[in-house]
């Protein structure tokens, strides 16, 4: 099973393996704060897709189209293979700082995952 949560709530031990999928790390966290195992920042959307989409909605349709393009990149598709890998175990949280819930990366990245499980 694959969840999304943002940074900034508490984890949980229901969460299973916490892996942050911001290129940037979430402002005023520390490390040890977040419970994260892993880090990959290289799957967090291209610093210039980042800055055009600036978390507002109406860009959402055209940033979702260009981020899946990014993540069929080579060095992409190895992390996701990766967390598909680590779904595949057992629980899987993909952590990001993003405010809106319902429109960033993580919604993404699950939604990729879930069509390979």
């Amino acid at each position: 099973m694959v969840a999304i949560k943002r940074a900034y709530e508490p984890s949980s031990r229901k969460d299973g393996t916490r892996i942050l999928v911001d290129r940037l790390w979430p402002r005023g966290l520390k490390k040890e704060e977040t419970h994260v195992k892993k880090w990959m920042r290289e799957l967090g959307p291209s610093n210039e897709l980042r800055r055009s989409f600036g978390h507002d909605p109406k860009r959402w349709t055209e940033f979702r189209k260009r981020y899946l393009v990014e993540l069929k990149h080579s060095e992409a598709r190895s992390l996701i293979e990766e967390l598909l890998k680590v779904a595949r175990k057992g629980k899987l949280t993909l952590v990001y700082s993003a405010k809106d819930e319902e429109h960033n990366q993580a919604v993404v990245i699950k939604e990729v995952l879930d069509s390979k499980l």
